[in-house]
This record gives C-alpha cells, structure tokens and sequence, in this order.
C-alpha cells in the first residue's frame, strides 16, 4: 500500500486561505446555480482529491532515497496544490494564492494538467509502468486507470465536480431529489453535449465565425431561451408590476419598482386602542451614509380605532426641513433617523398606545387568519440611486386584487426548533408567498414546458439527431430540449427564494435579501416583493445570466452520473475513490428545508423526471439525521436511527473503497458545536456528539484513521454574523484495516 500526499502533508494555509476567499465569490460559482446548504469549498474538494491520488514521495525510495530528497519533492507538489506569493496592487502589498486551488486559474488548462499529469504518474508508478507525457496521452490514461470517484452524499455536488475538474469519472449520489438535480446539472448534462454548438436561432446566423468549446453552446442557449421566457412572461404579468411617478425633486416620469416593502399587522389586544399595529423589524430603508432613509409611522388618532399610516423621509429632507422650522417645538418633532422597530426577541410594543404584546397573542393571532400585510414603501429605480416613496392605493389595491390559479398546498413540517411561521398560522408552503408572488412563479413554472418545445422545435430545424430523453440517458434532440428545460425550470426554483415573504430588505446596501440566510424557515416581520422585471435582486434574467457564467467554468468532461440512492442501503461499486461530506448528527433536515423548492421544482419538471420528482415531498423517513419530532420527541430513537444509518453507510463505503485509496471524510464543526465537560481529573475536555458518533461509526465498520486535516472553510465575520455558522472542516482520511 502506497502512502498518499493526504496521508502525510498539506499546504493548508494556501488551501485554507483560497477556501475561505471563495465564500465571497459569485460569478460563474456552482453556488449561483441554485442554493443549497453547506456546500463544501471547491478549492478544498480540488485539493483532497488530488492529494488523495498522488503518492508521497516517500512512498518511492528508490526515485527519493534521501529524506531531504524527499521533501524537495512535496515541495515541488505543494507548489502544484497552492503557493502563496506576495504581489503589488495599486501600491499595497497583498498575498495570493496560485496554483491548483486558486479560482483565479480554476480553468487554466496548465495547471490542470500539472496536476493530471502527477495523478497519472502515480498510476503508472504503482503499475511498473513510464508515465504518459503528451496532454491527450495523459487524459487517456486517466480514463483508462484512475478510480471513478464517487460521493454518497453528494448534496450540493463539489466533490463530484471537483473530481471531474481533474479529469476523473465521477459519480454522486443522494436521497434527496433536489440535490441530484443541481448535481446533475453540473456534471451530468454538461458532458453530453460538450463542444455542441447551441441551436437557438440567433447563434445560428453566427456559426460560420463561432466555435464552441466545453457546456459553451448550452450556456448560449440557456441565455437566449432565458431572455424568450422573460419576454414572454413580461407579456403575460407584466401589469402586475406597473411604474411609478416620480415626485420632480428625483426628475419626475416614470420609473421601474425594484421592490414593494410590506410589514405584517394584527390588532392591538387594548380594548381602548384597537388598531392595526405593525410588527415591524426595522423601518431603515437605506443606511448609507448621505443616502439615509426610513418609514415612519404617522399615526390617526382622529378616527377610532387609530389607524397608522405610513410616510418615507430621508435624512437629508429632515435637515431641510429642521433648519426651516421657526419653533423649538417644531424642531423637536423632527427626526434625524429612523424610529426602532416595533418587535424584538421579547414580543412587540403597539406603536399607537405603547402596549406590549407577547408572542403568544401575536401567533393566536396569526392562527386565526388575523395576521395582514401592509404596504410600507415602494423602491424605484432613479437616476443612479434607489429612490424610496411612500405608499400609494393604485399599488395597494394592485397587489391585492390578483389571485393565483395555483399555489404549492403541502404542509410545513411539524418542526418547531427550525420551521417558525406554522406558529402564526402559515402552515402550508403556499403560505409563505403573497398573491403576486404565487402568480408570476406559477406563470414562470408553465413556462418552462414552453421553453422546451421551443428548443424542440429549433433543434430540429437544425436537423440535430433525436434519440432518447434524457432522462433515459439520450443526447439527442429531446434529450437537448430535456436538458435546456431543467436549468430554466432551476432558474426558476431559485427565484423562490427571492419571491417569497421570507426575505428581509437589506439598508445597508439598498436590496433585497433572499430567504435562508441561516438554515431554517423563520418567522420574518417586514419583507420586500421583488419585481421580477426589474434590473436587481431576483430578477430574471440576472438568474439565467449566472447560470450561463457558471457553466462557462465547469470541466463538461468526462462523462459523469448522479442518481438518487440511499446510502445507508445501497450496495456501492467496487475498487473506487470514495470522498464524502456526510449528515451531521441533529443539523437541521436539508429534506425539511428543500421542500420549499421541491414543490416548485416539481411542477416544471416532472414529465422531464418522473421517477426522480414522482414524490409529493422530498423523502424522509430514510434521511440520517437526528432530529427528535420525527421520533414523537424521542431524542434516544433518533440518536440511534441516526448512528445506526451512518453506521450502515460506512459499512457500504468499506466493502467499495479502493485498497489503493484512502477514503476522505468531511465533517463540519458548528461555531456552537462543542460541548465543555470536565473529566474526572479536573481537565477541561471538549466533546461533541456529532463528532464521537462520526468516529465510532467509521472505527466499527473496519477504518483507521490515518490522518486529520483542519480546514478553514468560513470567514471571519461568517462566524461572527451567522447563527451557528460552520467554523471549520476537519478532513478525516481513512483506510480499511486488514481482515483478520
């Protein structure tokens, strides 16, 4: 047995450095794709594997007989992995990160093929054989002797795609339906029509000057079809989201709403009061310095009950106005900053007559269909600057008056730690959208079976061969149009989150916040309603433009597959590379959470994987995780489903893993993770359950641990801004004991 790199050294800080950097970026990442939950850095996937296929140079003696030889040469391959220089930008000093975990060469055909060729040489080595040396030389012996790696717990599909980056078969698994799509669509379909020129008609005419490489033709595609559909969609809803007149001090006409603000109401329990109080987070509309603005509420005590109101002030307005008030009296009624939000951790405060309202009567409320919306603040595209404007009736009495022909009726899970808004009666996934927002998405979803005949239809004309669906593994006509289709019907389920009440408005930089900013289903008091038309967040075609950049910078090769499999009971593939980022312990159900795209992701692509999306909800009693409800509360059952499925999972990777490779494992630490104990000599000990389970499970199945790698893979200020953020990933690297 040969010693791989992982086994003995790694250049963490340059791995850890690239991995924390990518949290930030955006363009052209898997992660624009569409959401999903704790996706492992790619720039750390790429490094595992690699180091789990090269041999260390001490496992050749006699090409590096001498210990400094032998570190010369880890050197040589550390360089490969990631090298820290230090470079001159605009007069400041910075630290960089080259090589095979930098994004910035993420595509750069040099340095994966140093990193192919060393993979290859390996091989050769351990098979008595001269390494290949030309590039196609190289890639085929790849093809030929490299062990498909394979992920069992694929999620948000990095190790697949990383392993695919580097010229290997990969393949991925998952029990959840949403996860197989989106790790379908980075490495499954994009091989099947890799170098194909796109068929829509506008590239057509461009052919003869046009040559197209890699997933270039699908991305090209995916932009076209995504604009028919914006325009086809405008034609249809686009009254929904009308302009508004700008008042003369922003140069009056007309302008684009980029978002609608609304906060959530129910009666004030005061007998003597009686009004419909707002439940509001935050009144700031923008923090930016010179750029201040709020609602503020004004309130109508003429009439009983007294009714609030709302008005739009800017900071700037207010100076104004204070320096031309003429009494003391005057000045003091004028603000300089927005008013504090009406709710908080311990309840709300009526913002008519002061009382305080506890939680309890705000979710009887809420249960009994008591709990309403209203309009706070309309957000218009300026000239050059967000424009903020006080409610009008034309845009209330709009927004009510629609109603959709159908909405996603399914229940939320009966999950009080991570599912909030059931309390206040939004008990169905329908519930979390408001009326507008229900009929642009459905609109969007019967849409996307449009889309597909039109590329049907233009792929035919181009007489591109028909065959099977994709589904049934074709790459013809139908499969093309198939596979068109899903990442259209992706774009879409992505714009849920954007188009939902579960977003929050973000003052410090003037725009919409998607939903799931921690990993669960809050309950969210103001929110804004995106307009899907509008050039900002959760618009339309900013959703299809990421996911033609994205696929501009996937491998599209080789040929890949992802299937929907249960790891706990399937029997796995012999003689493979196994690396994996496995449930942890009582995190939050990712089969929970994803039914909020299921649904709609289901009714666009249904008839394109009937099999895949034949469920009503995502599957869950197979999912490895420990959480309690699923067992009436019985924290005892689901430890023991959950070590027992873990346990049987382990069991399947050590009967398929490569004697020749380690087995990498994943596990996330939690900022909160960690529990203080004291032992019995008086020492401090830090335990974890999760982490126990993880390292018992792979001990009993027949694994040593041969070695372990911190990883940092959050940002600082993740870790200060996240609720219970991953702090770190601690690589475990495994290998099967000898049968005895």
């Amino acid at each position: 047995m040969k010693r791989k790199l992982i086994e003995v050294a790694l250049p963490l800080e340059a791995i850890n450095k690239e991995s924390a950097r990518e949290k930030s970026i955006r363009h052209g990442h898997p992660s624009t794709l569409h959401l999903w939950w704790a996706r492992r850095p790619l720039a750390a996937c790429r490094a595992v594997i690699f180091a789990s296929l090269v041999d260390d140079p001490s496992s050749h003696p006699d090409k590096f007989p001498t210990e400094e030889a032998q570190e010369q040469e880890r050197q040589r391959l550390f360089d490969i992995i990631g090298k820290i220089i230090t470079v001159e930008k605009k007069g400041k000093t910075e630290q960089i990160v080259q090589g095979l975990v930098s994004w910035d060469t993420l595509n750069n055909p040099e340095i994966i093929l140093a990193a192919q060729r060393e993979i290859a040489r390996s091989i050769a080595w351990n098979r008595g054989e001269e390494p290949p040396t030309s590039a196609a030389e190289i890639r085929a012996y790849l093809q030929k002797y490299a062990p498909p790696v394979y992920d069992p717990f694929c999620g948000g599909g990095s190790i697949p795609l990383e392993a695919q980056r580097l010229g290997l078969e990969a393949h991925g698994s998952d029990l959840n339906p949403v996860a197989v799509l989106i790790t379908k669509a980075l490495i499954e379909i994009p091989p099947k029509f890799k170098d194909k020129p796109p068929v829509n008609p506008e590239a057509q005419k461009k052919l003869k000057t046009a040559r197209w490489y890699g997933a270039q033709g699908l991305a090209e595609d995916i932009r076209y079809y995504g604009q028919w559909m914006r325009d086809e969609a405008f034609k249809r809803i686009g009254h929904l989201y009308p302009k508004v007149t700008l008042p003369q001090e922003y140069g009056g006409g007309e302008a684009t709403v980029i978002a609608w603000l609304w906060a959530r109401t129910v009666k004030c329990p005061n007998p003597a009061c009686g009004a419909q109080m707002p439940l509001v987070r935050s009144f700031a509309l923008s923090t930016k310095k010179g750029k201040e603005a709020w609602v503020e509420p004004v309130i109508n005590r003429s009439q009983q009950p007294p009714v609030v109101k709302f008005e739009v002030r800017t900071k700037q307005e207010q100076e104004k106005k204070l320096i031309e008030a003429n009494t003391e009296a005057e000045q003091k009624s004028i603000s300089l900053k927005a008013p504090d939000g009406t709710i908080s951790r311990k309840g709300s405060i009526c913002i008519c007559c002061g009382t305080p309202v506890p939680f309890d009567y705000i979710r009887t409320e809420g249960r009994a269909g008591r709990m309403n919306p209203q309009l706070m603040a309309i957000v218009a595209e300026g000239e050059r600057q967000r424009v903020y404007l006080s409610p009008n009736d034309e845009q209330k009495t709009l927004a009510s008056s629609v109603q959709p022909d159908w909405k996603p009726d399914a229940d939320l899970p009966h999950n009080p730690r991570d599912f909030k808004t059931p309390n206040y009666g939004m008990r169905t996934f329908g519930e979390l959208f408001t009326t507008r927002q229900l009929v642009a998405l459905s609109t969007l979803s019967d849409l996307v079976s449009k889309v597909r005949e039109k590329v049907l239809t233009d792929a035919l004309l181009v007489e591109m061969t028909d065959d099977l669906p994709l589904n049934e593994g074709g790459t013809g006509t139908t499969a093309y149009a198939d596979a068109i289709a899903t990442y259209i019907g992706m774009g879409v389920s992505k714009l849920t989150a954007f188009h939902c009440t579960l977003g929050i408005w973000r003052a410090n930089e003037n725009k919409t916040g998607r939903a799931f900013g921690r990993q669960a289903i809050p309950m969210v008091w103001d929110f804004p309603e995106a307009n899907p038309f509008a050039d900002a967040g959760g618009e339309l075609l900013g959703t299809f433009n990421s996911i033609n950049s994205l696929l501009g910078k996937v491998a599209a090769n080789p040929l890949s597959s992802v299937s929907q499999r249960d790891a706990a009971s399937s029997t796995l593939g012999l003689s493979i590379c196994i690396s994996t980022d496995p449930p942890y312990y009582d995190n939050v159900s990712y089969a929970d959470l994803s039914d909020f795209f299921y649904v709609w992701l289901r009714r666009s692509l249904v008839r394109i994987y009937p099999n895949l999306l034949s469920t009503l909800l995502t599957p869950k009693e197979q999912e490895l995780v420990a959480t309690p409800y699923r067992f009436c509360g019985d924290k005892d059952k689901s430890r023991k489903f959950f070590e027992e499925g873990l346990g049987k999972a382990f069991a399947q990777m050590r009967q398929a893993v490569s004697p020749d490779y380690p087995l990498t494992v994943y596990y996330g630490f939690k900022q909160e993770e960690a529990d203080e104990e004291e032992s019995s000599n008086g020492n401090l000990v830090i335990a974890s359950t999760g982490w126990e389970t993880m390292l018992e499970g792979l001990l009993e199945v027949g694994f040593s641990i041969t070695g372990t790698w911190p990883m940092r893979t959050e940002q600082s200020k993740a870790l200060k801004n996240t609720v219970n953020a991953l702090a770190s990933s601690i690589v475990l690297v495994c290998r099967p004991r000898p049968e005895t």
